[in-house]
């Protein structure tokens, strides 16, 4: 199934009534950065949705990973307010190689909506082509979103505590490699990998221009990756429950089903001192 476009052709649609274009960018350390960026210029027409705000729920200290998912009856309001029903295609874009776009791909597939794309090259590619860029703030055309919750693309630590080691299941840890073997940790207290779980980072969908590979490589990683385990028995965390999203879409560009998502991820993970970690 097509998760990503260019922006060739997100161009010749920017009129399209039927389109919704979502501007994702953020940046970790500073989380109102990409709003003041996205004032500065963004596509024509996009509505920008913060990391922090609007796709995630409030961190509870202690008990979730920095990103838990959010509230689905306030997920449901906020697409409803963003224009979003079952006509809609919803094209998002960030700065970040797909890897926050792909958080909010993933969770309108979560509630139901299946039209979605990634910008393929994201924001850079945009300015690369020098398209028209607007300053004006965009809410969207409200609509009302009626969500189809598919709760088994996620589990939660449980699960994964149960599957972590069954050599049925694949566990795969999309952040960085130095992040996996504990070597580089400059996010989260506690550096290291959930035990049984192989690393596959997010970024090695990308070619070195940060566009996603061509699709027979995608194809060839996956199958590489994943051997002959069926998708449904596949999950994938990262740090926080983003990125992961980004190898998720990657998977379904490819030609496969749906896999599963830990979205407490690492950061939630290491909340509880009797769980255990790798270095």
């Amino acid at each position: 199934m097509q998760t990503f476009l260019s922006a060739a052709e997100l161009n010749k649609k920017l009129n399209d009534s039927n389109w919704v274009i979502i501007d994702c960018r953020f940046n970790f350390d500073e989380p109102e950065l990409g709003y003041q960026e996205y004032l500065a210029g963004h596509i024509p027409g996009a509505i920008y949705a913060n990391l922090n705000r609007d796709l995630s729920s409030e961190v509870i200290p202690g008990k979730t990973g920095r990103h838990p998912l959010p509230n689905q009856k306030v997920l449901t309001e906020k697409f409803s307010s963003w224009g979003i029903d079952e006509s809609i295609m919803v094209i998002i874009y960030d700065d970040h190689g797909g890897g926050l776009a792909a958080r909010l791909w993933w969770l309108l597939r979560w509630l139901g909506h299946e039209e979605a794309l990634i910008l393929d090259g994201g924001w850079s590619a945009w300015q690369a082509a020098d398209y028209d860029v607007e300053t004006d703030v965009s809410s969207g055309k409200a609509k009302v979103f009626s969500p189809v919750e598919h709760s088994q693309f996620v589990v939660n630590a449980d699960e994964v505590d149960l599957i972590r080691m069954d050599p049925d299941y694949f566990l795969i840890d999309s952040r960085g490699a130095e992040r996996y073997w504990g070597i580089e940790e400059n996010i989260d207290p506690v550096a290291g990998h959930i035990p049984g779980a192989m690393t596959a980072p997010y970024a090695g969908n990308l070619d070195e221009d940060g566009f996603f590979l061509p699709l027979e490589q995608l194809k060839e990683r996956f199958k590489n990756l994943l051997e002959d385990i069926p998708p449904e028995q596949v999950v994938f965390y990262c740090g926080s429950g983003v990125t992961a999203c980004h190898n998720i879409a990657a998977m379904i560009a490819a030609g496969y089903e749906m896999p599963k998502l830990y979205a407490g991820s690492w950061s939630e993970w290491i909340t509880d001192p009797d769980r255990p970690i790798e270095p």
